[in-house]
């Protein structure tokens, strides 16, 4: 094991040191021999790594060692920041949300959830877009292939059960007659298609657009629970932190289809107000519906640390919050687009401590409806 290993070694560590390329110029005959079995585990000595492919490891390895250097400072100023600071953190989740206050010196608090009459909302709306996901691929020959009939039978099964169930529930009367006329339209739908074992597109988009009022009440009963709920949550906090919410910090998460009207992060705006935006209250986009408080928290504390490194280097915190290399790929971008006959399209130059919403806020850029009572 021991040979293993100095040959190993000694091979690489002749190679980074650029010695690889002498060894090619050494007569076969000359170079040292290794046993056969180890042909496999050493390099070529005739074919050595290229001094500049070394020489560009060799600068490529600051940047790759930089991140292990920012993983261990991180955790210091994670610590020092938790430990000076309130943070209200906001998630995504199916349940409506979760909202935790980290407080110095204290374990986080995390609030109670959104009450269930969200997710009942909720799961009914979804399950008429379901129904229409289940049937759609097929509407081309659905009474040759029956591959969407056991599928549609199972989830028949699933509205019976609900609607059997409704009456258990703690709502008031107006919430449950909506609950069950959405079910009952649901699943008279779904007998139909079953009994004739077919059905065409005209009439499933018929029931979609005949059920639509029904799922905008839905919408209506959903978010007046869960913004009523959070507002009083975080009513609450304001209070509980006192003097010290001049310095508390914010942050929710977003994926793409809930980056405009993020219900979340509009609250905290309410609460925070519009000169904390983008300063002391952020909002994260994620590549997922739902994350965990340990990744939000690692990148939240990825760019208020950052900020550090702007105002020493560059005498502005907030530059660090912008593509470092986006000023100088802006100018290169409109001039490679100006050289090919045209103007360039990109975002209006913000200040860096801008405090407009994150996202499209300018109504003069497109056309048609803006929200769904606007659509005719």
């Amino acid at each position: 094991m021991k040979i293993f290993s100095y040959l190993i070694f000694s091979t690489v560590f002749a190679s980074s040191l650029g010695m690889a390329d002498e060894i090619s110029n050494v007569p076969k005959d000359e170079i040292p021999k290794v046993p056969e079995f180890m042909q496999s585990f050493v390099m070529d000595p005739s074919k050595p790594i290229p001094k500049a492919q070394i020489a560009f490891n060799n600068m490529i390895v600051l940047n790759d060692n930089m991140f292990t250097i920012y993983d261990k400072s991180l955790g210091i100023y994670r610590n020092d920041f938790l430990n000076n600071h309130h943070l209200i953190m906001g998630l995504f989740s199916g349940k409506g949300g979760r909202f935790i206050l980290y407080r110095p010196g204290q374990p986080p608090l995390e609030a109670e959830s959104v009450p269930q009459v969200y997710q009942v909302a909720k799961s009914i709306g979804h399950c008429a877009m379901a129904t229409f996901v289940l049937l759609s691929p097929y509407t081309a020959n659905p009474s040759v292939n029956l591959a969407w009939l056991g599928s549609l039978k199972a989830y028949r099964t699933n509205v019976q059960t609900s609607l059997d169930s409704l009456d258990t529930l703690n709502l008031q009367p107006e919430v449950r007659d909506l609950f069950r006329e959405t079910l009952k339209q649901i699943a008279v739908f779904m007998d139909t298609c079953l009994k004739n074992s077919t059905y065409t597109f005209d009439e499933l988009e018929s029931w979609a657009r005949n059920i639509k009022p029904n799922l905008a009440k839905l919408i209506d009963v959903a978010t007046n629970a869960q913004v009523k709920h959070w507002w009083g949550v975080l009513e609450q906090w304001k209070k509980m932190i006192g003097k010290d919410w001049a310095s508390t910090y914010g942050l929710s998460n977003s994926i793409y289809v809930a980056r405009q009207n993020n219900i979340l992060f509009s609250i905290l705006v309410q609460f925070f107000g519009q000169e904390a935006l983008n300063d002391r209250l952020i909002l994260l986009e994620t590549t997922d519906f739902t994350t965990t408080p340990e990744l939000m928290m690692d990148a939240f504390m990825r760019i208020v640390s950052d900020r550090l490194i702007g105002e020493v280097f560059f005498k502005n915190p907030r530059l660090m919050d912008f593509e470092l290399l986006g000023g100088s790929a802006r100018k290169v971008i409109e001039a490679e687009a100006t050289s090919h006959g045209f103007k360039a399209i990109l975002p209006p130059q913000v200040p860096y401590n801008s405090t407009a919403w994150p996202w499209k806020t300018d109504p003069s850029t497109g056309t048609g409806p803006s929200n769904m009572d606007q659509i005719q």
